[in-house]
């Protein structure tokens, strides 16, 4: 690495440290909540901006415009979190537009056999619909609870965005 691009990286990496700001970044805990960072929350609000930074002075850069949407809190700092969506999108969103209701997203390109079981031989309860959303009862191994609609059953927890791949849900 010649000596232009060591102080490149070096020069990057000091602007990220300033932009996180005192902020609690992935793979830890939040200094303001002490919970894990990163984790799922959901949307609160039926619609919140996602801003540049954590302040109303802040640019909005993205808005979130369905309640009950899964977002994932990568940091926070004071009243606000960082989060982003299934698809990376997101910002700074006040903490008072958040729930820590779990939803997920259900990822899988075609319809998926919502089970009254967590297993592949449980009868079929349903269909669930790529991009529906849902609220997450529990997670365990291979299988995740899921309601939406007036029906809940269980799907595999690789067709659904919202928990953590090894993360138990009670």
């Amino acid at each position: 690495m010649d000596a232009v691009t060591r102080f490149s990286s070096a020069c990057g990496l000091v602007f990220a440290v300033s932009l996180a700001g005192g902020a609690a970044v992935a793979g830890g805990v939040g200094t303001v909540t002490s919970l894990p960072i990163p984790r799922f929350v959901s949307l609160r609000a039926e619609e919140a901006n996602a801003r540049r930074g954590p302040s109303l002075d802040q640019r909005v850069d993205w808005e979130f415009v369905h309640q009950g949407l899964p977002l994932e809190v990568t940091a926070e700092y004071g009243q606000w979190r960082r989060v982003q969506d299934a698809d990376g999108m997101g910002g700074w969103v006040h903490h008072a537009l958040l729930s820590g209701v779990r939803t997920a997203l259900v990822t899988a390109t075609d319809p998926v056999p919502l089970r009254a079981g967590p297993e592949d031989t449980a009868a079929v309860r349903g269909m669930a619909e790529p991009g529906a959303i849902g609220r997450l009862e529990s997670c365990a191994g291979a299988w995740c609870e899921f309601g939406a609609g007036g029906v809940s059953g269980w799907l595999p927890r690789t067709v659904l965005w919202g928990v953590g791949p090894d993360e138990t849900v009670k």
